[in-house]
C-alpha cells in the first residue's frame, strides 16, 4: 500500500478535511455524512473471510513466508502468476523495499494483496458501498493464527488529495534511487489503460516485454550535477527469485492491474458524489446533480469500453501462459462461445472492448441512478444502428458481438 513519508498530524487533517470540492459543486468528505466510512460495515471478500483467517478455522503452511504467501492467495482465489514485483518505496514498509529485496503485489477483480519479504501482507479489497478497505498484517512463524489489523494509515496516500480524497487504489511510475526513495514521479494522481508505455512501469520489475517501447521500468536512478541518470538493471539480478512463488513480473499482469486500477480510481469517486447528490437532495436530484451523473457516466462507459486505450507495440505482446489460463478461469462465455476475458494481445488488450470489471462487486454496487445512467449511455454507444461520436471507434461486428455477451452474461443490461 503505497504511502510517502508525512507526519501524523498531515495524516489528522487530511482525515478531519470536512469537504472535497470540484469545478462543479462541493462534497462531503469520506469519513463524514452521508459517507461514514469508518462507520460502516464493510462487506468486501476479504472482510467476510477474515474471520476464517484470524480465528485459524483456515490452516496454512507456516515453514516459509514463501508457503504462507501461497497458501493465503490459494484460499482468497488470487493467483500466484499474476505477481508483480515493485522496487520503489511506495509503500508503508518503505524501510524494507529496494531493488535488492521488492515489494510483490497479487491480485483478482476484487482483492489486491502485497508482501514484502521479511515484512507484513497487506490487502486491499473493495467494498461496493464505501471503496477501498485496507488490512495489513504479521506472517506467523508458528501455527497461530494472523492479528490482522484494519489500517488506517493507508489512507495518507489511498484517500490523499491526488486522488480525490476518497479510498481507492494507487499505481505509481517513479525513478527510484539505490535505496528505493522517489528521485522523479510520472502520471502523478493519473491511473488506466489510457496512460502511455513512456509514462509506466517506474519503480517496478517488468519481465516479457522485449518490444515494449520506452518505459521507466527496470531502472535505477541517481542524482548528479548533471541531472537525473538512470541505470538498467535486470530482473532477478539483485535478488533470488526462489524467495517468491514465481519467477515473473509479466507484462500482461502489469496491463490488466493498470486496467483495473483505472476501473476502480473512476468507479468508487462516482459512487461517493451520487450518494452525495442523492443525499442533498433527499432523494430528488437537482438539474446540476443530474448533469453531474452524466458527466460520471459518459466518463465511465467510455472507460468500461476502452475508449482511447493506449495501443500496443508493434508485434503485440505475447502474455505468461500461466497468467492466461489462471485470468480466464472464471470467463463468462456467451451462448456463441465469446466472452469478455477473450484476449487479442496484438493492437490491442481485449478482443471485445467492454471491460469484465462491469461484473465487479464495485460497478454492481453502485447508486441505481448511477448505474442506470452508465447502462444506458453503454446502450446507446453499443447500438449497431447508429453511430454514437463518443464512441466512433467501435465496429458494428464487435458492438453487435459485446451486446450479446453482455445480454446472456448480467441480467442488469439485458435491455441495452
Amino acid at each position: 500500500m503505497p504511502a510517502s513519508i508525512h507526519t501524523f498530524a498531515v495524516i489528522f487533517i487530511l482525515l478531519l478535511s470536512p469537504i472535497i470540492t470540484t469545478a462543479e459543486t462541493t462534497f462531503p468528505n469520506f469519513t463524514e455524512p452521508p459517507h461514514n466510512y469508518w462507520q460502516q460495515e464493510p462487506h468486501d471478500l476479504f472482510t467476510k473471510i477474515k474471520s476464517d483467517l484470524g480465528s485459524g478455522r483456515l490452516k496454512f503452511d507456516t515453514s516459509s513466508e514463501k508457503a504462507f504467501v501461497t497458501g493465503i492467495l490459494k484460499a482468497l482465489d488470487i493467483p500466484v502468476s499474476s505477481q508483480l514485483l515493485v522496487f520503489s518505496t511506495t509503500s508503508l514498509q518503505l524501510r524494507l523495499i529496494n531493488y535488492r529485496n521488492p515489494r510483490a503485489l497479487y491480485f483478482n477483480e476484487e482483492i489486491y494483496l502485497g508482501w514484502v519479504p521479511n515484512g507484513k501482507i497487506e490487502v486491499i479489497s473493495i467494498d461496493p458501498n464505501i471503496g477501498g478497505v485496507f488490512h495489513i498484517f504479521n506472517i506467523p512463524r508458528t501455527q497461530e493464527p494472523p492479528t490482522i489489523e484494519r489500517s488506517t494509515r493507508c489512507m495518507n496516500c489511498h484517500a490523499g488529495h491526488d486522488v480525490g480524497r476518497v479510498p481507492v487504489l494507487l499505481a505509481k511510475s517513479v525513478v527510484p534511487g539505490p535505496n528505493g526513495g522517489t528521485l522523479d514521479s510520472f502520471r502523478i494522481g493519473k491511473t488506466g489503460h489510457g496512460i502511455p508505455f513512456s509514462e509506466r512501469f517506474g519503480g517496478w520489475y517488468l519481465t516479457g516485454a522485449p518490444n515494449i517501447p520506452k518505459h521507466w521500468g527496470n531502472r535505477t536512478g541517481e542524482l548528479s550535477p548533471a541531472g537525473l541518470k538512470t541505470t538498467p538493471i535486470e530482473p532477478g539480478r539483485h535478488f533470488d527469485w526462489n524467495r517468491y512463488p514465481r519467477p515473473t513480473s509479466n507484462i500482461l499482469p502489469h496491463l490488466l492491474h493498470e486496467h483495473q486500477v483505472g476501473f476502480v480510481n473512476r468507479v468508487v469517486p462516482a459512487t461517493y458524489r451520487a450518494r452525495a447528490l442523492i443525499d442533498a437532495g433527499k432523494g430528488v436530484l437537482s438539474g446540476e446533480a443530474l448533469k453531474i451523473l452524466d458527466k460520471d457516466a459518459l466518463e465511465l462507459a467510455r472507460y468500461l469500453l476502452f475508449a482511447d486505450e493506449t495501443p500496443l507495440p508493434a508485434g503485440g505482446i505475447q502474455g505468461d501462459s500461466a497468467y492466461i489460463r489462471d485470468f480466464q478461469r472464471n470467463r463468462q462465455p456467451s451462448s456463441v462461445g465469446s466472452a469478455l476475458k477473450d484476449l487479442d494481445l496484438r493492437t490491442r488488450l481485449f478482443k471485445h472492448r467492454c471491460s469484465y470489471m462491469i461484473y465487479s462487486l464495485a460497478f454492481q454496487g453502485m447508486p441505481k441512478p448511477l448505474k442506470e445512467r452508465v447502462l444506458r449511455r453503454m446502450g446507446k454507444a453499443l447500438n449497431p444502428t447508429q453511430t454514437d461520436p463518443a464512441f466512433a471507434y467501435l465496429p458494428t461486428l464487435e458492438k453487435t458481438a459485446i451486446r450479446r455477451i453482455l445480454w446472456e452474461t448480467l441480467p442488469a443490461v439485458s435491455k441495452l
